[in-house]
C-alpha cells in the first residue's frame, strides 16, 4: 500500500490518499463510499486526513485500512470516489515526524569519495522540522550558501514507539519506507564543524511522495537506489551496500533515543554526490533532482534561486 498526504490543486484541505493503480484516492471518501453501500467501516476512517492518523493506530489502523481496500471492505461504488492523477494534486510531506534522524557516511564508497574512513559506529545528525518539504516542491537555494548538494536516501518511517529494541525485533517497529533528499549546504556543513545548520536549512528535506508500507518490501536491504540530476544518473547503488543496516540503525538509535510513531530515519547516501566530483557539480537554479528507489517510486524536486 502506498499512502500520501496531499491537497487537490486549488484547495487548502489536506487529505490522505492511497495509490490505486495510477490514481490517488481520498481514503475518507472511500470510507464514506463503503459505509453508504451498507458495509461496516471504522469510524476514524471517515475523517482520516494524515498518515499519522494511520500510524498512531499501529497494526489495528493498518488492518482497518486494508479492509477498506480489499476483501469484504471493497467499495462496490468506487466510481463515485474522486480519483486524482498524480499530476493533478499538490503533494505534502509524506508524514510530519517529530524528528528526522540522519546517518552520515553509511555507504563505504561515499565515505571513501570524501576522503574519510568508514565509520565504526553510526554517524548521527539531525535535520530540523523546518527543512521538511514535499515531492515537486522547490529546493530553495539559500543566499548564505554557495555549495548546495544533493543526497539520495532511503527513509524509514517508524510505526510504533521504539525504546531499547533488539536488532532482531527492530523491523517490527517500521511502518513503511519513503524517499528523502538530504540536501546539504556543504560550505556551512564543513565550515561550521558540525552539521545541523548545513543540513537543516528551509526546504532541505524533501520527503515522499508516498510511504510504502513495510509489507510491500520483502527485503529493505536489496533495493536499487539512484540520484538523478537533470536526467543524468549521478548516484547508483543498492541498499545492500549500507554499512549499518536498517534493523541495526533502529536498534542502535533506540538504546538512548526513543523513536516515536512517524519519526523518520534517513539512512545515508551512496557515492556520487556533487561536492566530491572533479570539478564539483552543485545544485543551481533550474536544476531538477530525483531520488529513485526500487519498489518505492521517485521523489522529484526542482531547484530555484534564493528568495529576494
Amino acid at each position: 500500500m502506498k499512502l500520501a498526504q496531499f491537497k487537490p490543486k486549488g484547495s487548502d484541505k489536506q487529505r490522505l490518499g492511497v495509490l490505486l493503480g495510477d490514481v490517488v484516492c481520498d481514503v475518507a471518501e472511500l470510507a464514506h463510499a463503503v459505509k453508504t453501500s451498507g458495509k461496516e467501516v471504522a469510524d476514524w476512517l471517515l475523517e482520516v486526513n494524515s498518515s499519522l492518523n494511520v500510524i498512531n493506530r499501529a497494526g489495528a489502523g493498518l488492518r482497518e485500512l486494508k479492509a477498506l481496500l480489499n476483501g469484504e471492505g471493497s467499495p462496490s461504488g468506487r466510481s463515485t470516489v474522486s480519483a486524482f492523477s498524480v499530476d493533478s494534486i499538490e503533494f505534502l510531506p509524506a508524514t510530519y515526524p517529530s524528528k528526522i534522524l540522519a546517518i552520515g557516511r553509511n555507504y563505504i564508497d561515499h565515505a571513501i569519495e570524501g576522503g574519510a574512513e568508514p565509520p565504526k559506529a553510526p554517524l548521527l545528525f539531525n535535520k530540523l522540522p523546518n527543512s521538511l518539504s514535499a515531492h515537486n516542491a522547490p529546493i530553495v537555494l539559500p543566499a548564505i550558501s554557495q555549495q548546495v548538494d544533493y543526497e539520495a536516501e532511503l527513509a524509514v518511517v517508524i510505526g510504533r514507539k521504539a525504546k531499547r529494541v533488539s536488532e532482531a525485533d527492530a523491523l517490527d517497529y517500521v511502518f513503511g519506507y519513503s524517499l528523502i533528499d538530504d540536501v546539504s549546504a556543504r560550505d556551512l556543513q564543513f565550515g561550521d564543524g558540525q552539521w545541523t545548520r548545513g543540513k537543516s536549512l528551509d526546504t532541505f528535506a524533501p520527503l515522499g511522495p508516498f510511504i510504502t508500507t513495510r509489507d510491500e518490501v520483502a527485503d529493505v536491504q536489496s533495493l536499487k537506489i539512484e540520484g538523478i540530476l537533470n536526467g543524468k544518473v549521478m548516484q547508483s547503488s543498492d541498499t545492500a551496500k549500507m554499512i549499518f543496516k536498517v534493523a541495526y540503525l533502529i536498534s542502535y538509535l533506540s538504546q538512548g533515543i526513543t523513536l516515536e510513531p512517524g519519526d523518520v530515519i534517513a539512512t545515508g547516501t551512496p557515492e556520487g554526490v556533487g561536492i566530491f566530483r572533479k570539478p564539483p557539480v552543485l545544485l543551481k537554479a533550474g536544476d531538477v533532482f530525483e531520488v529513485k528507489i526500487e519498489k518505492l517510486g521517485t521523489l522529484r524536486n526542482p531547484v530555484i534561486g534564493a528568495e529576494k
